[in-house]
């Protein structure tokens, strides 16, 4: 029997888990779910024969170690910052590692120990990172094979709610982490590359600058700026490519609202609203306005903003219930963005019956026998119920499949990875085209400009 450790239990591991599950006897499996919560363990493992369900808290080393020393490989769902000295631990003990997080610079560190005890570190395996990264390497690996030469990348991804469940003025709801939706974009400029040129977007214009999206079936969306679309560059092989820009994808009319909080400034998280947990949800607007002896809230906040009263926008706050003096805050010590966080969450929240849903989009511009083409790559992908979520499904199926494929020998190369070769992003996708993760690739007349061509 081989033993996989999975630490954390949370929304993002219930497709995982099932997924190891349904393949523990053919795989010969056993599971150890370990999480703080002993009675989301167990739901977890739903009492099948081949899952143990633990409780385990990784600040207990003891507890921690003997946990890990009992597995062939550990996939780690916890937060990004926390994989760390799990990570030490699998050097420690000879363990495989997979996490769906970003490569911090500490588990980068780590790469010649793993390469040394030949362990796999396989990480950004999720969605975003992870399913990205391997449908794009997918597409650019072809191009380079017949000979092109990549002149344009961009790369859009959101978590959105379904169409069916799509019943708000925003088409949008919380489909994961309500904390980071509210952050967004902040932090520094976004920054890309447009035609060779850098180009800079700082936070208070990011919303402004959209491009827009079209998708077979489901319409129209817009893309704003992730903060740095330059850090896989080189790790891409793109080093002198022209446009390379990724992007956060949302139902068009969202960014254009969304501004209007960034305006304000209740996205703003450097700072304590005094008496927060007693102020009324129309007290927490009037604190960005100005003083005035007879406007009312309503009215100071469209002359603030020049808002319109036909304005669309106007309707999507008061969907919000903005404006209601009987709604408290009801956060101690809170900063703007958590007020607004708290204000959001009791609309945007998934209903029991909602399903949530993941698009991306790849658009891949390159240069063949003096000629230029555009590959357009699209997928979709809705989920079941809200247990077993499309974010679920597209964070959690491509880390059990590259779980087993470490396991069984498939994917050997060693050391802090991400999954951009061929080895791992072959087997992985064409494996999630059978649960509905299916990327339709379209040629497109190339959308980028030859400044050679500009008529003078």
């Amino acid at each position: 029997m081989r033993h996989i450790l999975i630490i954390g239990a949370g929304r993002s591991a219930s497709s995982l888990i099932r997924y190891l599950l349904e393949k523990s006897d053919v795989e010969n499996l056993h599971l150890t779910i370990g999480d703080l919560s002993l009675e989301l363990a167990q739901k977890k493992a739903g009492g099948h024969s081949n899952a143990t369900p633990i409780v385990l808290d990784i600040r207990d080393k003891q507890q921690r170690m003997s946990a890990i020393e009992n597995a062939d490989l550990v996939i780690s769902m916890l937060p990004a910052h926390m994989h760390i000295e799990v990570a030490k631990d699998c050097i420690v003990l000879k363990k495989h590692l997979v996490t769906a997080s970003y490569i911090s610079d500490a588990m980068q560190a780590l790469d010649e120990e793993a390469k040394k005890n030949g362990l796999v570190f396989m990480n950004e395996i999720g969605l975003d990172p992870g399913i990205d990264h391997m449908s794009a390497m997918k597409v650019i690996d072809e191009i380079r094979e017949k000979g092109g030469k990549m002149l344009l990348f961009e790369s859009f991804c959101g978590g959105l709610v379904a169409p069916e469940s799509d019943d708000n003025l925003w088409n949008y709801k919380f489909t994961w982490a309500p904390r980071n939706v509210v952050l967004a974009g902040q932090g520094g400029a976004a920054k890309f590359i447009q035609e060779g040129k850098y180009k800079y977007i700082p936070y208070h214009k990011l919303f402004r600058r959209t491009e827009f999206l079209e998708v077979e079936g489901y319409g129209k969306f817009e893309g704003y700026a992730n903060r740095d679309s330059l850090k896989y560059r080189s790790v891409y092989g793109l080093d002198d490519i022209l446009t390379l820009y990724r992007g956060t994808i949302r139902r068009v009319g969202f960014s254009r609202a969304w501004n209007m909080f960034v305006q304000l400034g209740m996205t703003d998280d450097s700072y304590i609203i005094d008496n927060s947990d007693t102020i009324s949800y129309r007290e927490f607007v009037n604190l960005f306005l100005p003083y005035h002896p007879t406007d009312s809230v309503e009215i100071k906040l469209r002359l603030q903003l020049g808002i319109e009263q036909d304005d669309i926008i106007w309707d999507k706050f008061l969907e919000l219930d903005l404006f209601n003096p009987n709604k408290i805050v009801g956060l101690t010590d809170a900063t703007p963005a958590q007020i607004l966080e708290k204000i959001l969450s009791d609309k945007w929240t998934l209903a029991p019956d909602d399903k949530d849903m993941i698009v991306m989009y790849h658009k891949f511009g390159y240069e063949l026998n003096g000629e230029e083409h555009q590959i357009d790559s699209k997928m979709v992908c809705i989920g079941d119920d809200q247990t077993f979520t499309a974010m679920a499904k597209t964070v959690g199926l491509p880390v059990a499949i590259a779980a087993i494929k470490i396991l069984n020998g498939d994917i050997t190369t060693p050391g802090v990875q991400l999954p951009l070769s061929k080895e791992v992003y072959d087997p992985i996708l064409r494996e999630l085209e059978t649960f509905g993760v299916i990327f339709r690739e379209t040629e497109m007349p190339y959308i980028g400009y030859n400044p050679d061509k500009l008529l003078v």
